[in-house]
């Protein structure tokens, strides 16, 4: 029998810098595209893509280990418009064992540019869900994904890593804080005004950050005032005063804002040179979007601190990495990952197991029907005394080599033992894996 292997392809903070970063990023607007797309492969039979601030995955069930990674190579390729071998000295591959540890790690938070980052499983939920709405998820996919996600809440449950509700966010409005504070505001955010632009997850952690650090007023703008007419109603019931704008409105806040926080999303910038007036007073711009929400060239006006999420990165990178809490996470992530894998490989030879004791079955039935024809007066007492004898011995017969299998399918070596199953026995697993749900793609 074939079968497909998971196949990770992406690149992330790690392996490449926001320039490039910001050219593969996909939209929400892009995603269903993007998906179909890697579905139209003649390789791909499952796919789902996770982009983020600081990433862009694409987790893929593909019949051909090099097929597949051609095929999804090309989709980014054309995505980015970046040559295949410069996109290729920034992307990394993982595949069936290696896959599923990445991903598990990704969801635990060891993976990401803040380490233990709290939004990195409701990214990967989202993910999750637009490949479904896509139909995008087979059966493997629909598995390993939602394994990574009950990883991610065990790692969070089980362990300190994200004790204090690290994000990307939170990094940004710190390093935002010490740059107004060494200005001359020994108090950082607290009594500041502050402007967040873009009303989605990121803008409510940005607005739950800035509550907590005593901010004095914010303003919330986005594309749909009403989504940042909702955010400003939670800060304000909260006990900050809040009120919303559109984007239109932006300009006109802009002088009296002392921190600005950027995740609006979209392909194109929303803060462009043009809307900065020089002032003496300081004002820091924490660019969170991917692509960028700021023209880079808001670093060069007076008086004006842009953070982007290289200075994140760096800033994350500096704070250390908690090793001892990473290494606790990756113990666990590792039997996570061979207990999903020893269940998977069971599962895929479970069809041969019952494809094996369903023909025997069959075989008994006949063997007794043949009886019944051959004596039918035998005594009924005397028949199902008769039946239950040889379905016991057949079951026996039939336990130490199903038994084995699956013990064998733990260890990696039960396809093998699998195969010479069905050719003994001229099985066809086919049909017992439409009954299961297990069937393969081949």
């Amino acid at each position: 029998m074939g079968g497909m292997t998971l196949l990770v392809v992406g690149l992330s903070h790690r392996s490449a810098p926001v320039g490039v970063l910001e050219r593969v990023a996909v939209s929400l607007v892009d995603h269903g595209a993007v998906l179909n797309q890697l579905l139209g492969c003649a390789h791909v039979d499952e796919a789902l893509l996770l982009s983020t601030c600081n990433r862009v995955e694409v987790y893929a069930e593909v019949t051909a280990f090099h097929g597949g990674l051609a095929d999804i190579t090309d989709v980014l390729e054309c995505r980015s418009a970046i040559g295949v071998h410069e996109l290729s000295e920034h992307l990394y591959v993982h595949c069936a064992q290696t896959g599923v540890e990445h991903l598990f790690s990704v969801a635990a938070g060891i993976d990401s540019m803040v380490l233990g980052d709290q939004q990195i499983i409701a990214q990967l939920r989202s993910a999750y869900a637009k490949a479904e709405e896509a139909g995008a998820l087979g059966r493997s996919l629909h598995e390993v994904v939602q394994q990574a996600l009950r990883v991610g809440r065990r790692v969070r449950a089980e362990t300190g890593i994200a004790s204090a509700g690290p994000s990307v966010v939170s990094e940004a409005l710190a390093a935002a804080s010490a740059v107004l504070a060494g200005a001359g505001g020994a108090t950082g955010l607290a009594g500041r005004r502050a402007l967040i632009i873009g009303a989605g997850s990121m803008g409510g952690l940005a607005a739950a950050q800035l509550r907590r650090s005593g901010v004095a007023e914010i303003v919330v703008a986005n594309r749909t005032e009403a989504a940042a007419q909702r955010l400003a109603a939670r800060c304000t019931a909260d006990g900050t005063p809040a009120r919303a704008v559109g984007l239109a409105g932006v300009s006109a806040e802009l002088p009296a804002a002392d921190v600005v926080v950027c995740c609006a999303g979209g392909s194109e910038a929303v803060l462009g040179i043009d809307q900065f007036a020089v002032s003496s007073a300081p004002l820091v711009v924490c660019d969170l979007g991917l692509p960028r929400n700021v023209e880079p060239g808001v670093a060069d006006v007076p008086g004006v601190t842009l953070l982007d999420l290289g200075a994140v990165a760096r800033r994350a990178e500096q704070q250390g990495t908690g090793s001892g809490a990473v290494e606790w996470v990756r113990r666990l992530v590792a039997q996570e990952v061979r207990d999903h894998l020893a269940a998977r490989r069971t599962a895929e030879v479970a069809p041969t197991v019952i494809a094996l004791r369903r023909q025997a079955a069959e075989v008994v039935d006949a063997e007794l029907l043949q009886l019944d024809r051959r004596l039918p007066g035998l005594d009924a007492d005397v028949r199902e005394a008769l039946a239950r004898t040889v379905r016991r011995v057949v079951g026996k017969l039939l336990h130490p080599p199903t038994v084995r299998v699956k013990q064998l399918a733990e260890s990696g070596a039960g396809e093998t033992y699998a195969d010479a199953l069905r050719e003994l026995f001229a099985l066809d697993p086919q049909v017992a894996a439409i009954l299961t749900g297990t069937t393969r793609t081949e």
